[in-house]
């Protein structure tokens, strides 16, 4: 018996962003397959007519659906998609105890779910159905695509591979055993400081007030999560962060290994000016290397872009629509 938790959403408008005229809206919930019950908007085309073709959406790495998932979530269904933000297990909304904690395994499966939900929506085609995801969720839709058949397109948008970034650090430079045996041994004697105190210590968000040596894409962060741009109350970015041991797993866990047998269409998008470019490009080249199915994959560099600018637009409207909306009409 699949059981669905009893979750408390706030039902009026509280994202970051206006509210679309062109679409309906609505709070939902589906249960993934370890039984936690996930927290989503849902974004309907006004007066749509058949079987829709349908994206699930979600990221950035901390942020919540009110955030940047939920503006490509509305901005998708004004151009006819039936699309879902949703917060992943353990974040935002969504149900997960304890909370704060993140799993390269659940979170994939986050999507999976998402998928699950869309294919069984009787305004949906479950034949096209595709998925957004940004930042750390582009490399969890990258592994996603890798295992779930039924997605046919992919968009990683301003990806991060949280599992090298937790391995390597920034700039893969970290990458040592000896530096990675040391962020071991503190994460093993931080779960033992957690269960002494009885409760997990917070990690801290983007940091604020910030200082002016800090390097630039602190900089970045801070002008999206913590000004009027980004903050929201529930998103863990913008405030207390994940829990210090919250990210643990995915140091052993590799999410981009099988990304070159991935057969449906996958879109790499990045700004040239980000400091997460090398994300996305070694995903994308790894991607293709050696892949049958290469054709249908496409590395989309945005100029002058930095990280953030394709979570909203930033100043110059660098998210390109018109480019996500051929490309997953396409294979949609």
């Amino acid at each position: 018996m699949i059981i669905k938790e009893e979750l408390k959403m706030v039902q009026e408008w509280d994202k970051t962003f206006a509210k679309s005229d062109k679409v309906d809206h609505c709070k939902v919930t589906f249960v993934n397959r370890y039984g936690i019950t996930l927290a989503a908007d849902m974004y309907v085309p006004k007066d749509a007519e058949g079987k829709l073709p349908a994206i699930a959406v979600s990221g950035p790495f901390g942020a919540v659906k009110e955030q940047c998932s939920g503006l490509y979530a509305q901005t998708m269904a004004e151009r006819g998609f039936l699309t879902v933000a949703f917060d992943p297990s353990f974040t935002g909304e969504s149900g997960g105890q304890p909370r704060f904690m993140a799993s390269p395994d659940i979170n994939t499966e986050d999507f999976m779910a998402a998928v699950d939900f869309l294919s069984l929506n009787e305004k949906v085609d479950p034949d096209r159905i595709g998925i957004i995801g940004i930042c750390g969720w582009g490399g969890m839709a990258i592994n996603a695509a890798a295992l779930d058949t039924r997605i046919k397109a992919t968009v990683a948008s301003t990806m991060y591979d949280m599992t090298r970034v937790n391995a390597n650090g920034y700039f893969d430079s970290e990458d040592s055993e000896e530096q990675r045996y040391a962020h071991r041994a503190a994460m093993c004697a931080q779960r033992l400081a957690d269960l002494r105190a009885g409760e997990y210590a917070l990690g801290g968000g983007v940091i604020d007030s910030l200082p002016d040596d800090a390097p630039y894409f602190v900089k970045d962060y801070h002008s999206y999560y913590k000004t009027d741009r980004g903050y929201h109350a529930r998103s863990l970015n913008s405030n207390g962060g994940w829990n210090v041991i919250g990210c643990e797993s995915f140091m052993n866990q590799p999410i981009l290994k099988y990304s070159n047998e991935i057969r449906s269409a996958v879109m790499v998008m990045h700004g040239d000016k980000a400091h997460s470019f090398y994300f996305g490009k070694d995903a994308f080249d790894n991607m293709v290397n050696g892949n049958k199915y290469a054709d249908n994959k496409e590395f989309l560099v945005i100029e002058g872009a930095v990280h953030t600018d394709l979570y909203d637009g930033g100043e110059n409207g660098a998210i390109p629509f018109d480019r996500l909306q051929a490309f997953l009409e396409k294979y949609l």
